[in-house]
């Protein structure tokens, strides 16, 4: 750290102009919150009941405009390599700013708790310039018993009407999401994007959590008498649509931690992707869609019907469905379940390579979360026009700010400790990479996973595969066998030698930076060539 954030770091920021800010709305309940939001403007209602909204022009977080404080308690423990540090000068400046803005305003503001484990519990209190906001935050925390008169755990000030000055503020654009984990206070300005805040209130716990023996993941989770499941993986890899099955319990889709007694919600709603929602693949998730309380952020809208396209990207292919964790039948109440049985990394292979399922041991699991690894694919962004290998560790590596080493530790010390079952589960591509093979059949996913956690695979026969080296059963319930070998789904066996070739080397490349932070039988865990 310099002496200028080191002399910086001495000077505390004071937090107590925040009882200056008297909010005109305080723990409105949706109705209230609804009214607000049409009288306001800010959106309209569907034929269904849920609430519409428009983003843009941000349809997606804004990770180049995030920043955390770097200061004395902060340097030795944030991973500077994968979040942008900003001084304690800078923040407080932003802070003042943000004050004088807000105090101009009717704010909204929520009292509500992170983390379903009464232990573990946060009080968060968000200030919002937006009625909707207030509603989206109420819709995802938990709402039960947060103590208004109390001072909060961490608080979050919400402005998408402000606008930052770069050289005053020390960030990059107009819109900035700053977080200062010694005050425990994020701002988040300029942008209308309300995944902001969400993933500011999980930034923050997964900075607090490990320091008490808390891994937090970026996971769905969902139980059964066989045991609960985590279900790791980036946006588009499934983890919210097959964590919702209706033989289960859902105990959430997005956030979680695991402790010494077992796994436990952060939130109390589901943020799922809304693009080409259908009833018939999805019908938890498209059912809760469908009801006065959820938050549908730019779906497709005709204002005239007032019905809704889930089919239109023509704002984004981001787009997003907020309700609360009640709406699914079967989720439950209290959030928490206990250690995971069965761990389960989620991948969309776009390049078609690696198995539909494969077994993995605590070395491979801790090497695949360290990697997190997905593909885009193309016609999805601008410019993208073959699949692009996509590496996030720890399946979040925006939210997390230590070093993913220390999340992955942690993580192979509760396999090992829980003797949890891990597997590699692709449901992405099959026959050939995008444009030659197609998307894998979601009913043969959901066979390998209920066949896995019910343990119907536990005495299969399972080969090695030679390119990533995991176990891949020879045979599983209701799957034809040759579904299960990648390469004999290829009309090319060249070809498919040559492609899992190339993702090999993707996966070595991308790993070089953590391999001196691991141990030998981790870094000997990676995929090689034959």
């Amino acid at each position: 750290m310099t002496a200028q954030m080191r002399v910086a770091a001495e000077r505390p920021i004071d937090v107590s102009p925040l009882h200056e800010l008297r909010p005109a709305f305080l723990n409105l309940d949706t109705p209230r919150l609804y009214e607000e939001a049409i009288r306001r403007g800010e959106a309209a209602i569907a034929q269904s009941g849920a609430l519409v909204v428009d983003t843009a022009p941000h349809t997606g977080r804004s990770p180049a405009d995030k920043f955390i404080v770097r200061d004395a308690e902060t340097d030795p423990v944030v991973w500077w390599e994968n979040n942008q540090p900003m001084t304690p000068d800078h923040f407080a400046r932003l802070y003042a700013d943000m004050l004088t803005h807000a105090r101009a305003l009717p704010l909204f503001a929520q009292d509500l708790h992170g983390c379903a484990d009464p232990g573990r519990r946060q009080h968060i209190r968000v200030y919002s310039e937006y009625a909707w906001h207030s509603l989206f935050i109420r819709t995802l925390l938990i709402r039960s018993g947060a103590p208004s008169g109390t001072a909060p755990d961490f608080t979050i000030i919400d402005l998408p009407s402000f606008r930052a000055n770069p050289k005053h503020h020390g960030c990059r654009s107009q819109t900035v999401i700053a977080l200062d984990f010694t005050r425990r206070l994020a701002l988040i300005g300029g942008t209308r994007y309300a995944g902001e805040i969400k993933k500011a209130v999980f930034t923050f716990l997964n900075f607090l959590m490990p320091a008490s023996g808390v891994l937090p993941m970026h996971c769905a989770v969902n139980d059964h008498e066989s045991g609960a499941a985590v279900f790791f993986g980036l946006s588009g890899t499934g983890k919210t649509t097959l964590s919702a099955d209706p033989d289960r319990v859902l105990v959430g889709d997005d956030e979680h931690g695991w402790g010494d007694r077992g796994l436990f919600n952060f939130e109390g709603g589901c943020y799922a992707k809304a693009i080409r929602l259908s009833a018939q693949f999805e019908p938890e998730i498209y059912g809760a869609a469908q009801r006065f309380g959820a938050v549908l952020e730019n779906v497709g809208f005709d204002p005239v019907t007032r019905c809704v396209d889930f089919d239109d990207d023509s704002k984004t292919e981001n787009t997003r469905i907020a309700y609360p964790l009640e709406f699914i039948a079967n989720a439950a109440p209290s959030g928490c379940a206990g250690h995971p049985r069965n761990i389960v990394m989620l991948t969309c292979d776009a390049f078609g390579v690696l198995p539909p399922i494969a077994r993995l041991d605590p070395s491979q699991a801790m090497y695949h979360f360290l990697s997190g690894y997905t593909a885009r694919v193309a016609g999805t962004e601008t410019g993208v026009s073959e699949p692009q290998a996509v590496f996030s560790t720890c399946f979040g590596a925006p939210f997390m700010p230590r070093h993913p080493g220390e999340y992955g530790a942690m993580l192979r010390e509760r396999i090992l400790r829980h003797e949890a079952t891990c597997w590699l589960v692709n449901t992405g591509w099959t026959g050939g990479a995008y444009g030659v093979g197609r998307r894998m059949p979601i009913a043969l996913t959901r066979a390998l996973l209920r066949a896995a956690l019910q343990g119907a695979l536990s005495g299969a026969a399972f080969r090695k595969d030679p390119y990533f080296r995991v176990d891949v059963p020879v045979s599983a319930p209701g799957v034809d066998a040759p579904l299960l070998d990648p390469a004999a789904t290829w009309a090319s066996r060249a070809d498919y030698d040559a492609t899992a070739g190339k993702v090999v080397d993707l996966f070595t490349e991308n790993f070089a930076g953590l391999a001196p932070f691991v141990d030998h039988d981790v870094r000997a865990a990676a995929p090689c060539r034959p």
